[in-house]
């Protein structure tokens, strides 16, 4: 049961270290990471939209 509470006690302590992003990093780091998302994703779309038309004037 010590080795619990001491894993809890040295996390604990750990998270103190951590340096956290304020509010502004956290909403630019956010808005890159959602645009760079929603690129990808569109990205693939096409992608796989070009795909399916080769394929089908292929057949």
């Amino acid at each position: 049961m010590s080795k619990i509470s001491n894993f809890f006690r040295n996390v604990a302590s750990e998270m103190r270290k951590v340096s956290w992003p304020k509010r502004k990093e956290l909403t630019k780091y956010t808005v890159t990471v959602l645009s760079t998302v929603v690129f990808v994703a569109v990205f693939f779309f096409v992608v796989d939209m070009g795909i399916d038309a080769i394929i089908n004037w292929i057949l």
